[in-house]
């Protein structure tokens, strides 16, 4: 059946959707002995796909995975700066993505999979999954963090107005819980900045239904059906 070379590469475990794309721009994606164009199909049973020479092995097994991140690692499969990636904690037998963005000071619940078409579900800005996190604040008052639940832009981008509830409040330093739904990059972190506040910690603890629990930090486990399904759903 012809589909979408992008897709087919994301199905066969090669890289996101978003990456394929990238590498068919780059020019090392070929079907049939010829350099592909984005946007063309193929029939991954009587064509030949390689990348970079190497043609497609059978699709893998998927598997869907939740880390609790520690600070300190990059959300990224490899870094050209030899930092500590997310991948250094997790060996499942199969080659894997982290799922969206968790940056290297924050902590918390992280997705990787293997399955590109539920990585693009759930990355796309147009369906635009809630997150929730415990962040703790300083230079806040319960003022600043009224704040943050109103309407704002960041980076140019006009976001929807977050849900926050405080939790603990000493002197100047406040922990709230708060959930957001796009997912830009440090995007609390400006948040707290714009409204003349300091994130000292942020720990994600739940994305769509998938609830971080009491993993342990630096642990992994393969998500359950159950929950593979519910994420499916959305």
């Amino acid at each position: 059946m012809q589909e979408r070379i992008q897709k087919i590469l994301a199905r066969y475990g090669v890289a996101s959707r978003r990456r394929a794309e990238q590498m068919i721009l780059e020019g090392r994606v070929q079907v049939n002995g010829r350099t592909c164009l984005l946007g063309e199909s193929a029939d991954p049973e009587t064509d030949i796909v390689t990348v970079d020479g190497t043609a497609l092995s059978a699709p893998p097994r998927l598997v869907y995975i939740m880390l609790h991140k520690p600070r300190g690692y990059v959300t990224t499969a490899d870094d050209d700066r030899g930092r500590k990636t997310v991948l250094d904690l997790v060996d499942c037998g199969e080659r894997i993505y982290p799922v969206g963005r968790l940056d290297m000071d924050s902590e918390g619940l992280l997705l990787l999979t293997n399955d590109g078409e539920l990585t693009n579900r759930l990355i796309h800005p147009a369906h635009q999954v809630t997150k929730t996190y415990l962040v703790w604040l300083k230079n806040a008052d319960p003022e600043k963090v009224r704040a943050m639940a109103r309407p704002m832009e960041i980076d140019g981008y006009r976001i929807r107005p977050a849900q926050i509830g405080m939790i603990r409040r000493e002197k100047d330093k406040i922990q709230i819980r708060i959930e957001i739904h796009e997912g830009r990059n440090r995007q609390i972190r400006k948040m707290a900045e714009q409204c003349g506040m300091e994130v000292t910690r942020l720990k994600r603890i739940a994305e769509g239904p998938i609830q971080l629990g009491e993993l342990k930090c630096g642990c992994w486990r393969c998500l359950t059906d159950h929950e593979v399904t519910a994420l499916k759903k959305l």
